[in-house]
């Protein structure tokens, strides 16, 4: 894993919103829903994207391009911290950082793929 790349994210960070949204969801029925939303960009304009996560290594700056590195470091930060995390649009139509809960499959299938040295 010596050419992994977080960006601008903070595993430390994510791993602490990670704790806290499953306090909050312990017992909840928001656990149903599939996905927590743990930060909000507020933006989904890929320049802005591009610079708030420090994405500076992509070659087109177009939304695509954009997704597809964001799908990259979904994975990346899904693997370090051990849960499902993807990216996706809010309802206001922000980007936002989610964490995939499922009650029946605490673990992530990701990271059960992945081999982790």
């Amino acid at each position: 894993m010596d050419d992994v790349k977080i960006y601008g994210l903070c595993i430390e960070r994510l791993k602490f919103q990670i704790g806290n949204a499953k306090k909050r969801l312990n017992g909840s029925d928001l656990v149903n829903a599939g996905h927590v939303l743990l930060e909000s960009y507020n933006t989904d304009d890929p320049e802005e994207i591009i610079d708030i996560l420090e994405l500076y290594d992509i070659n087109e700056r177009s939304f695509e391009a954009v997704r597809e590195k964001l799908d990259e470091l979904e994975y990346t930060v899904s693997i370090l911290s051990r849960e499902t995390l993807t990216f996706g649009i809010t309802e206001k139509g922000h980007l936002g950082l989610y964490l995939s809960v499922n009650v029946n499959s605490p673990t992530c299938r990701r990271c059960e793929e992945a081999v982790v040295a």
